[in-house]
């Protein structure tokens, strides 16, 4: 009996140096969550139970428990690099089959989707059809575009212009653009068509005789568009004609198969104070055709493309998973585990709700083994192993001796 209580020690002693091997092994590996080998001791009982004086049959390993402390947080820098901080799995596919990891490691394939190194696909929650927020409902693969942005028609012109209360009328009429006699003050802006084309937009402003009263005039790549506007200031300054400041500008066509251009000049933060014409703010809504310049990850999880136009556009909102009891998924290697029976249902959602952690873009969450103590626990281990081994030597010293007896 006592040989196998202390074979029983030694297979125990065993299992935790083969545990801690493995917990050593992946100290560098992204995302790996140490294991701990937990262990129960062995009575022999009948179906009537067991005796006062029963003594102990030995130990077995009762489960190899993972333990999913978070991991020190590593700044990559790399675009598609993926760290969580706090609660939650990321969501993958394995050829439609679904699993979790926390590693975040992730690149592009040939086809543009975002994988893993093991090639499985990470999963995401899809823009809505109107662009505004995510289908919480539907996951999909979260693939990079590597098309152009289309380009947007300038629609909306904001103008934000002090000009001189003290100015005088020019002596020179009509206004000419090309003579800076016949008008006062001029500023311009690029504006864009349906094409992505640029045309160069220029707005000029006459002062009338009338008190507080300009006319504005503006062109489009020299050509004239509308008639003259006129501006009226309050005698504290303030815009008050056209009302509420809107201008809207017959359609222009540029003359390159575009659609003609129909823009709205926006002026009502204009003002006429003291001696100095200036400009605030000049500002307009169109941009030309933009190309994939680089992928950015925000704390709430949300995967943007950033094009050379200015333009970001969401591609998608990393879905996260949760369960009851993380300790009971199923390791499946390459960093990953599936649910079941043990784990409960995952819960799904998205990053910084209430039970899911926050994802650091270009950051990547490291290994949580603790070398010092696993160095320890090595230690610990062999002892328990030689001890058992020094019992079994024990026993078989005193068997002998029994043996001898004459």
């Amino acid at each position: 009996m006592s040989f196998r209580i202390s074979l029983s020690g030694m297979n125990a002693a065993s299992s935790d140096l083969n545990v801690t091997s493995n917990n050593i092994a992946n100290a560098n590996t992204t995302g790996f969550k140490e294991s701990r080998a937990e262990f129960a001791d062995v009575y022999a009982v009948s179906a009537y139970g067991g005796s006062q004086n029963a003594i102990g049959a030995g130990v077995r390993l009762a489960k190899v428990a993972q333990q999913f402390g978070q991991g020190n947080i590593d700044f990559t820098g790399k675009t598609l690099d993926m760290a969580l901080s706090g609660r939650g799995f990321f969501t993958l596919s394995n050829q439609g089959a679904q699993v979790y990891s926390r590693a975040g490691n992730f690149g592009a394939d040939r086809d543009g989707f975002v994988v893993n190194p093991a090639g499985h696909r990470l999963q995401v929650y899809a823009p809505t059809p109107s662009g505004v927020g995510f289908e919480m409902g539907r996951m999909t693969d979260l693939r990079l575009s590597t098309n152009d942005s289309p380009p947007r028609a300038t629609a909306s012109v904001d103008v934000l212009t002090n000009l001189p209360a003290n100015a005088t009328p020019p002596t020179i009429t009509p206004i000419d653009p090309n003579d800076p006699a016949t008008y006062n003050h001029t500023t311009s802006l690029t504006v864009y068509d349906s094409l992505g084309a640029s045309h160069s937009q220029s707005i000029y402003y006459v002062k009338t005789a009338n008190p507080n009263e300009w006319q504005m005039h503006t062109y489009v790549d020299g050509n004239a568009i509308g008639g003259p506007q006129t501006l009226q200031y309050s005698g504290t300054g303030a815009l008050v004609a056209p009302v509420g400041g809107r201008v809207n500008l017959p359609p222009y066509d540029p003359g390159n198969g575009s659609v003609p251009m129909s823009m709205t000049l926006e002026l009502g933060d204009s003002t006429q104070y003291g001696e100095r014409f200036a400009v605030a703010s000049l500002s307009q809504d169109g941009y030309t055709t933009g190309r994939l310049s680089g992928v950015e990850v925000s704390a709430e999880g949300v995967v943007s493309a950033r094009y050379t136009n200015g333009v970001s556009t969401p591609l998608g909102q990393v879905a996260l998973t949760n369960f009851s009891n993380p300790q009971g998924l199923t390791s499946q290697g390459d960093n990953v585990w599936s649910e079941s029976f043990e784990s409960g249902q995952p819960r799904r959602g998205a990053a910084g709700a209430s039970d899911f952690g926050s994802v650091q873009g270009g950051a990547l969450e490291a290994s949580n083994v603790d070398m010092t103590a696993q160095l320890v626990n090595m230690i610990t281990a062999q002892r328990n192993f030689q001890a058992n081994a020094q019992m079994i030597s024990t026993q078989d010293q005193i068997t002998q001796a029994v043996i001898n007896i004459r």
